[in-house]
């Protein structure tokens, strides 16, 4: 037997291919990683590892033993270029083939480049890998000022951490609010004023209209004419999904490899999970691609569920999270198309939660510093129980005192 190829060792890899052994895949699994590093984690790298706090050996998800101990093999420091679904074979950057009975592609996304003038020039930053992160710190570490572009997650938290650092720090935001594809309004005020006070300067409404660098400088002009000073610059302006390899082998996609609830592509043989798929989410009520260690890790466990004979649905409650400063900013549930919310606590640094509902159904909760009421709004999302508006924004109500008529993880609404 040839067994399971999973190409791309991230979190949803990883995943896919321990929950494969463990649902009871005797086969062998070969896990192919594009680095020369062990699988590791990624959001200490806009935040831990920038700061020193830290190591690359700290960031490593499993040690070689954990894997060897599994019966996984882990092919490093090589790449998938192709994938022949008739020979059911996977080409290898190095010149090698592996047959598989078989495949999971977790091939993940890449950081969205500038198309500005000058966006071609050299040293220009993205943050996605360890590598980008060692040569961002390296950098970061002399400099004394960076210009971000972009006020997503990424772009929010290197601002935090370059902070922290005693950096001048500048963020460049096209939108008119902070994470506004993301969180509720009153979260992105709260973000705006948290930064402000850490002395960022950040430009909403703005564009950049182009890049110049003269020797170590860089100047970014922006579109209202600006013309903005600094170090480093770091573009943070989203990710695409890394679907060349799926779509050259005939496999459908949209915006992501299209795949069912157990991580099934168009192929029956050939699974995928992570931030390269789209699914129907049904919190979501449409198709959906998310980007997400815990939709990777979820998706990923359905996935190699499904490739040992076992079906473990992914229908989990969606939920972010990003650490700013000392604010511990959670959220779960969907909150495309709300209509009405209501907050739970002050909007400041002690913590809050906003309810925010969809036709009188509770659909999504972003919190600030109260990781209780995540746990507590994830199980009622998950079971489709929605608190009135009242009872949400009354402090004195007891929110875990709502019944649960079936499991809430995992239910769908």
């Amino acid at each position: 037997m040839n067994g399971l190829v999973v190409v791309g060792a991230s979190y949803a890899g990883v995943q896919a291919a321990l929950s494969a052994r463990e649902a009871g895949y005797a086969e062998p699994i070969r896990l192919i990683v594009d680095e020369t590093s062990l699988p590791y984690q990624r959001p200490p790298l806009s935040k831990g590892f920038l700061l020193g706090e830290a190591s690359e050996q700290s960031l490593v998800l499993r040690d070689e033993t954990f894997f060897r101990d599994k019966g996984i093999e882990l092919l490093l420091g090589t790449s998938a270029v192709r994938v022949d679904r008739q020979e059911r074979r996977v080409a290898l950057a190095d010149g090698a083939r592996l047959d598989f009975d078989r495949l999971l592609l977790a091939t993940g996304s890449r950081a969205r480049r500038l198309s500005v003038p000058g966006a071609e020039r050299e040293g220009i930053h993205y943050l996605r890998s360890l590598r980008d992160a060692q040569t961002l710190k390296a950098e970061l570490d002399a400099a004394a000022s960076i210009i971000i572009i972009g006020g997503g997650f990424i772009g929010l938290e290197v601002a935090s951490t370059a902070s922290k650092l005693g950096k001048n720090v500048t963020v460049i935001e096209a939108a008119s609010r902070l994470l506004e594809r993301t969180v509720s309004p009153v979260v992105s005020q709260f973000l705006l004023a948290l930064h402000h006070q850490n002395g960022v300067d950040i430009r909403l409404s703005e564009t950049v209209a182009r890049l110049d660098k003269d020797g170590d400088r860089w100047t970014v002009t922006t579109g209202s004419g600006a013309a903005l000073h600094g170090d480093i610059v770091l573009a943070g302006i989203g990710g695409l999904p890394n679907i060349e390899l799926a779509t050259e082998a005939g496999l459908a996609c949209d915006n992501g490899i299209l795949v069912d609830a157990h991580g099934a592509t168009s192929d029956p043989l050939v699974f995928a999970a992570g931030d390269c798929t789209s699914h129907h989410n049904s919190f979501a009520g449409q198709q959906t691609r998310l980007e997400s260690v815990q939709h990777a890790q979820d998706q990923g466990k359905a996935a190699g569920s499904a490739v040992a004979g076992k079906t473990s649905p992914y229908t989990s409650v969606p939920r972010f999270w990003s650490d700013q400063y000392a604010a511990k900013l959670q959220m779960v549930g969907l909150s495309h198309g709300r209509d009405h919310h209501v907050i739970r606590g002050e909007p400041d640094q002690s913590g809050f939660s906003v309810f925010m509902y969809r036709q009188n159904r509770l659909i999504a909760v972003d919190s600030v510093n109260r990781p209780g009421e995540q746990l507590i709004a994830r199980k009622l999302i998950g079971a489709g129980v929605s608190p009135s508006p009242a009872q949400a924004a009354d402090l004195s109500f007891d929110l875990k005192a709502l019944p649960l008529p079936r499991a809430a993880e995992g239910a769908r609404p």
